[in-house]
């Protein structure tokens, strides 16, 4: 996929970036998961793989906002991670009006429930603070259209596998997306679960 095919504010902001073409891996990883495939992407840091999940994430979403449920939802580790992931988003979503939604376990839950309930397009959380939001009805997941565990290598702690199952199945129809360094056991265990059927993409470099 090159970037000639995106979406033009997309685009734009690439171009603003001085992003011309995709990397090596990028160009494995974004025609699959274009296709709409549940896909496993792992690589090494540095191979481009959260850059791609970005471009595909506002592409798939038309780089525009939409009513006020969330339609992508990124889990990562902890809130450092949640903090860098959004500060990414930033970059590349200047050109459109979408909507990015950073969760904070340190910051007042009924403020948040009433900023998410106003109207999100794509939120970052932790397993177990997004379960949260989820079971006090604070989070809707019915328009859900992309689910990512964004460097999934640390699931198997603090219960985060149980919450990542409990969220999908309180999901629809959603393409889900595993990134993480390394393929490992803990990642392993989604293959005998919803993820049975995804891609494996891994940077050969």
């Amino acid at each position: 996929m090159s970037f000639k095919k995106l979406n033009p504010l997309l685009k734009e902001s690439l171009e603003g970036l001085r992003y011309d073409a995709p990397l090596t891996f990028q160009k494995e990883v974004l025609p699959v998961i274009k296709s709409g495939a549940d896909a496993y992407v792992i690589g090494k840091k540095g191979s481009g793989k959260t850059t791609a999940l970005i471009i595909h994430t506002i592409h798939k979403l038309k780089a525009e906002a939409f009513e006020d449920s969330p339609r992508a939802l990124f889990i990562v580790e902890n809130q450092q991670k949640i903090a860098e992931l959004k500060e990414e988003f930033s970059k590349y979503i200047r050109n459109t009006d979408l909507r990015v939604y950073g969760t904070s376990e340190r910051y007042d839950f009924e403020k948040q429930k009433v900023e998410i309930y106003y109207g999100q397009d794509i939120v970052i959380g932790t397993p177990a603070f997004i379960s949260k939001l989820y079971f006090q009805n604070a989070l809707h997941l019915g328009q859900i259209q992309l689910f990512v565990l964004e460097d999934a290598d640390y699931l198997a702690n603090n219960n985060g596998y149980n919450h990542i199952l409990r969220l999908t199945e309180s999901m629809d129809k959603f393409q889900s997306i595993v990134i993480a360094d390394e393929w490992n056991k803990r990642i392993s265990n989604y293959q005998s679960g919803y993820m049975s059927n995804a891609r494996v993409l891994k940077c050969k470099d």
